[in-house]
């Protein structure tokens, strides 16, 4: 029997432990029975390598349960608007072996998200504009129309499979984020991350009820299939330290919780220099700043956060071409020039405030709060072209910046997922 929607089952782990393997056998055997699949059509909806996850167990346990009854088990990438992935990357993703792939995983079809392609979307409906200004709490009054991949409606069910973390537009990633903007159309991608970029990062990260998350959750409804989802929280080691399954709003409702408690760290005081350290699974700055959002909270008035990312040649592979052009600026920048902007698109937009932080812009003098210096391939003459200091990666070592709290130097080996915010957070945090 398919359990009820807001039904949740869930294995969490102790500290120090992991969820086991019989566990999670146990979370995917109740909440996806396999006598519930019989001859139907079911679509795996996965993220990218951007996100630290087992979601290769999931997808072989998931697999071994309900693919001798599905008609077709296929699975699609939320990619956002990142890049597309090769099949090799996508069976790294997955954890299995090309050999695997040619084998026993053969009849399923990957699928990478075209959210620029109109011929593979559809359109699900529109949030009427009174209602968009009732889930921004007034900020935003206008008609919102929502599009998605339309293989979705190829099958008779969507099955999510994803982490969730404390994240800078919608609060903490997960549940029907996977969907919008996951599998989404440029439309609401465009508007919900401008809506989370008007409100700011650092009044929106780590915070569960956003204007934004209400927005993804009113687009979820209009998507009109079954959908169930697993939700994994991941700690740093990678150790998993709960499964939820459910729908997409419950399991997220109940794996934010565990985030809230296991990805965010809290510091008694602000640091003057942060380095933070970006890893491999950020390819470009666009998916790299994420070393900038988790970090900026913690980071003292006229301090500098620097972004270590020797790896990283491009600002952004899909959207570098605008990003040179606009560059990497504040919010009230672009409010305080909002007719000479206001045709760029909204995703860009904010990732640029996100990455470049709080900031004033009056009499026509943009100031920032912190000093934010990009080390990577990225040459100087680009980054001072988009408004980032630079500095060779060369110059840096690593262990410079360790063990220097107490001096006001805080070091991020690994970035872009843990939180760090302070105990008693600025008055610049309360009034963005």
């Amino acid at each position: 029997m398919t359990p009820d929607k807001e039904q949740v089952y869930s294995a969490v782990a102790a500290e120090g432990q992991t969820v086991s393997h019989e566990q999670i056998a146990g979370v995917v055997s109740d909440l996806c029975p396999a006598a519930s699949y019989e001859n139907r059509r079911v679509l795996l909806i996965v993220p990218d390598g951007t996100r630290t996850a087992p979601i290769g167990l999931i997808f072989k346990m998931l697999f071994d349960q309900i693919s001798g009854a599905t008609r077709k088990l296929d699975v699609m990438i939320a990619l956002g608007t990142h890049q597309p992935m090769s099949d090799e990357a996508i069976c790294k993703r997955l954890e299995i072996s090309m050999n695997d792939r040619r084998g026993l995983y053969r009849d399923v079809e990957f699928i990478n998200h075209e959210w620029d392609n109109p011929a593979a979307l559809r359109n699900v409906g529109i949030i009427p504009k009174d209602e968009i200004n009732f889930l921004t709490d007034g900020r935003f009054a206008m008609d919102v129309p929502v599009e998605i991949n339309r293989r979705l409606f190829d099958y008779d069910e969507v099955i999510i499979i994803g982490p969730v973390f404390p994240h800078e537009v919608v609060g903490f990633s997960g549940g029907n984020k996977y969907l919008f903007p996951g599998v989404g159309g440029p439309q609401i991608l465009n508007f919900f991350h401008w809506l989370g970029a008007v409100v700011t990062n650092p009044l929106i990260i780590g915070n569960k009820w956003t204007p934004v998350r209400k927005v993804v959750d009113k687009a979820g409804a209009l998507v009109e299939l079954p959908k169930k989802c697993f939700c994994l929280v991941v700690r740093p080691d990678k150790s998993l330290a709960g499964l939820f399954g459910g729908s997409p709003e419950s399991a997220w409702d109940d794996a934010s919780e565990l985030s809230r408690s296991t990805h965010i760290v809290l510091k008694d005081h602000s640091f003057k220099t942060v380095l933070s350290c970006v890893p491999p699974m950020y390819e470009d700055l666009w998916t790299g700043g994420k070393g900038m959002y988790k970090l900026e909270p913690v980071v003292a008035d006229g301090g500098e956060l620097i972004i270590y990312a020797p790896h990283i040649r491009e600002v952004s592979v899909t959207h570098g071409k605008t990003l040179l052009e606009v560059g990497y600026h504040c919010r009230d920048y672009f409010l305080g020039q909002w007719e000479k902007f206001k045709e760029r698109p909204w995703g860009v937009l904010a990732h640029s405030t996100h990455v470049r932080g709080i900031g004033t812009y009056e009499n026509g003098k943009e100031k920032c709060r912190i000093k934010l210096t990009i080390a990577s391939q990225i040459p100087e003459s680009v980054c001072r072209q988009i408004n980032l200091g630079y500095r060779d990666p060369a110059t840096i070592n690593i262990e410079d910046y360790a063990n220097r709290e107490e001096e006001g130097v805080l070091l991020v080996r690994k970035a872009g997922e843990m939180l760090h915010q302070l105990k008693n957070p600025p008055a610049w945090a309360a009034r963005s």
